[in-house]
């Protein structure tokens, strides 16, 4: 059975920082593309940033020299670094696990985010 777990979130203000964690439980970290998404109210879900079981990363243009993915292979866990943190980044954000194999997606419950003007 696999299980992701956030933290993390919480509300700051604009200019502030956040670091989001996700645990993987079972032996998914490293076969998986890893990436995290968010919802905003009333809104789509989008990727955020992703790191594939191969290396490669993905920001979207929003977040792009503002947040940093990163994993920690020896504990399972990814990590979003999120930096000048503006009122539009509020949302709940999800971790997300891809298997390429089978292009099956694992989610984890989400983390909110509010980041106030």
């Amino acid at each position: 059975q696999v299980q992701l777990v956030e933290s993390g979130g919480g509300s700051v203000r604009a200019g502030g920082s956040l670091r989001l964690s996700c645990a993987a439980s079972g032996s998914i970290f490293a076969i998986a593309d890893m990436a995290w998404y968010r919802q905003a109210a009333g809104e789509q879900r989008e990727l955020v940033a992703s790191f594939s079981e191969r290396g490669a990363l993905t920001y979207a243009d929003s977040v792009k020299d503002r947040f940093t993915i990163s994993k920690d292979n020896a504990r399972s866990i990814v990590y979003l670094q999120m930096n000048s943190l503006k009122p539009e980044d509020t949302a709940v954000y999800y971790c997300n696990a891809h298997l390429p194999i089978n292009s099956f997606n694992y989610w984890g419950q989400g983390t909110r985010v509010t980041v106030s003007s």
